[in-house]
């Protein structure tokens, strides 16, 4: 306990002459996607095209006009050469270069981290709590520090992705929080980002993410009695396949977080298969069971759940809507679980030149405000 407040001491009296706060879009409304693959993509020949022309990835987003890159980073990803500091430092410069914000998502994992599993670093995994806790802090603030030295300070920071089970608890399901110790954990991850921000070129928002509409409101009445506290942002993921709740419930889930929270509310994950065949021997993630009635697999099925998503999230006090992986295209390229991509079905691209499809209309659509 006295390591974790001592740190905690020293980022409470740190003079109050903050960077200036991350400024929100002129429209108010956050609309990107996570591109956290297309630097891997790019280096397995991708190629992104927009009327037959080949396209940069990023300035194709901003030119629809998307307005935010999220991209995470693992702790010490001795599988992959991607999603290291070297790989997330080039994502936010291609996207700061596009005139496009960046969301800095701490998987605080070696591997991924998600509504199923939050596996503990293997440096950190005999850590006491309190080692624990001094462990995020200063990695969170480290790499901070050193984007903003290289000039490339996030807008934007998720402490954790889809922390639904305990930060650092590993995969045993149905586990209870331990909040106490959880709490701390967070806490330490948040105070770092103000940390950073106090000292740094911008000071940026702050997000806790949950996965699935149906696990916000407890998460987050279970986190605020615990003492969680700092944050600015709820980021929900919402997949109808992982989700029992309709696009209505989601609706209700967002208004009702704002208003029982006072934070501004981010759909920060989605996806939705513009066909159900595939492009390789990799095994689609979305299929049938992905699909939510009036939207079919198809290009105008994509575009249509995109438009109405984002319509009802406005309509509920939402600021944003970020997609996952739009550009996990197939490639020559696979991952641990087969060759080629996942997720070509729910990209924003064709299957036979990678062609833009009509679902980038959902980032200049004119929605009701």
């Amino acid at each position: 306990m006295k390591k974790l407040l001592i740190f905690s001491l020293l980022a409470t009296t740190v003079p109050a002459q903050a960077g200036p706060p991350a400024k929100p879009p002129a429209s108010g409304l956050y609309l990107g996607a996570d591109l956290s693959y297309v630097n891997e993509m790019e280096d397995c020949g991708a190629a992104y095209r927009l009327h037959g022309k080949r396209i940069d990835p990023f300035k194709l987003l901003k030119r629809e006009g998307g307005n935010i890159v999220r991209v995470r980073t693992w702790v010490n990803p001795t599988w992959t050469k991607y999603s290291t500091y070297p790989d997330v430092l080039k994502t936010i410069r291609r996207a700061h270069a596009a005139g496009l914000q960046a969301l800095l998502d701490f998987h605080y994992s070696d591997d991924w981290a998600d509504g199923g599993k939050q596996i503990a670093p293997a440096a950190w995994a005999k850590l006491s709590t309190d080692e624990q806790a001094k462990a995020i802090h200063d990695y969170t603030l480290e790499t901070l520090r050193k984007l903003d030295a290289d000039h490339a300070m996030p807008e934007m920071v998720q402490v954790g992705n889809e922390t639904n089970p305990e930060l650092l608890g590993g995969k045993i399901p149905g586990q209870p929080i331990n909040w106490d110790r959880n709490a701390r954990l967070l806490n330490a991850g948040i105070q770092a980002v103000q940390e950073a921000g106090r000292s740094g070129s911008i000071a940026p928002r702050i997000m806790l993410h949950i996965a699935q509409p149906e696990n916000v409101l407890p998460w987050f009445d279970a986190a605020t009695r615990a003492g969680v506290t700092g944050y600015d942002l709820i980021g929900i993921s919402y997949y109808k396949k992982w989700s029992d709740y309709s696009l209505d419930q989601l609706k209700q889930t967002i208004a009702e977080t704002k208003r029982r929270y006072g934070k501004d509310v981010i759909v920060v994950e989605t996806g939705y298969p513009f066909t159900l065949k595939g492009a390789d021997t990799a095994n689609n993630l979305l299929g049938e069971e992905a699909l939510v009635p009036g939207h079919p697999a198809t290009p105008e099925g994509q575009r249509s759940f995109m438009v109405d998503l984002t319509q009802l999230t406005i309509d509920a006090g939402g600021i944003g809507v970020v997609y996952w992986e739009p550009y996990w295209i197939s490639t020559k390229c696979g991952t641990r679980w087969g060759h080629g991509s996942d997720w070509e079905n729910a990209t924003w691209f064709d299957y036979s030149k990678h062609e833009a499809l009509p679902v980038f209309e959902w980032l200049h659509h004119k929605y009701r405000r």
